[in-house]
């Protein structure tokens, strides 16, 4: 009787999941609801009206906006595919997923990430570019390349997520079905399969850790180059160019340094994983908008406007 029950699971597998989230106390997952909702509101609220003030702003029309335009759109998207979900999670009981939702979280969850880090690189080429390259600015930035350099983002963030996706639904599943996180993601889906996963642990790593190092290595040294440059100029050479790359260089040190924790290296705490995975996730789209109007002059007069016009 146990054999056939056992052997009915492996062919059925499993069909949904449970999110244990990030605390199993009703009081605190009270308390996490006001707060991530409160979180989430800012998040969408700050990056659709950084959208509408570059979009309807004749002065914000440099590639540096158009970039900025299309990271806060992908904010947006990023935190939609796991915050609305762990937000209603914290009022029920019973925190499940059906599996092809899981696979479909699994699958935005990367592809909206990658491309953000692709879009977070082309930002960088764009400041030194116009820092380091001046006079060749305008034709190397042109409408044109800039609409290319988006679309090679959002097609290379599809390829990794497919990637990703594809190697974590090929696994068996067929035994536990509960997973340690507050949405669905590569490792702690790895650790409910049932057959050896370090091939694929191994592939997974070596493709996050390829593209987020690699970018980041880009990152640095568009930065570096940047620096040295600016040993020539004068004070006020070294504010402006600092005021436009600020920015940018505090959004990537919040980003990378939480995907870099969890993506380039075996997962051994996943407790750790999913308190790290609030700031990329939740914490840093809801802080772009802040970082970006606080420290450019040019978005924030550009915001005043906007909301007069309200």
């Amino acid at each position: 009787m146990g054999e056939n029950i056992l052997s009915y699971t492996l062919i059925v597998g499993v069909k949904e999941f449970i999110l244990i989230g990030l605390s199993e106390s009703q009081g605190v997952q009270e308390v996490y609801f006001v707060m991530f909702l409160c979180f989430y509101t800012i998040n969408v609220a700050g990056n659709l009206l950084i959208i509408v003030t570059v979009i309807s702003s004749q002065h914000l029309n440099s590639p540096m906006y158009f970039f900025l335009c299309h990271l806060s759109f992908l904010d947006i998207c990023y935190s939609s595919v796991t915050a609305p979900k762990m937000i209603a999670d914290f009022l029920v009981k019973n925190k499940t997923i059906s599996f092809v939702g899981c696979i479909a979280q699994l699958f935005w969850v990367h592809f909206f990430g990658c491309t953000e880090i692709f879009i977070l690189t082309v930002m960088a080429y764009d400041r030194y570019t116009a820092i380091c390259r001046p006079l060749h600015y305008t034709t190397l930035m042109t409408r044109r390349a800039c609409s290319c350099m988006v679309v090679g983002s959002w097609l290379g963030g599809c390829v990794h997520s497919a990637v990703q996706t594809f190697l974590t639904a090929r696994l068996p599943f067929c035994g536990p079905n509960k997973v340690d996180h507050y949405f669905c993601d590569v490792h702690p889906l790895l650790r409910l399969a049932c057959t050896d996963t370090y091939t694929v642990s191994v592939s997974v790593i070596a493709n996050s850790g390829m593209i987020t190092l690699s970018s980041f290595f880009i990152l640095v040294a568009s930065y570096t180059v940047i620096l040295i440059s600016l040993r020539s100029q004068t004070s006020e050479g070294w504010r402006k160019a600092l005021s436009t790359c600020g920015s940018h260089i505090t959004v990537v040190v919040l980003f990378f340094g939480p995907c870099t924790f969890t993506y380039i290296r075996p997962s051994s705490d996943l407790s750790e994983d999913k308190i790290v995975a609030l700031f990329y996730t939740i914490i840093t789209p809801m802080l772009n908008p802040l970082i970006y109007t606080l420290r450019n002059k040019e978005v924030k007069s550009a915001d005043l406007l906007v909301w007069r016009t309200l």
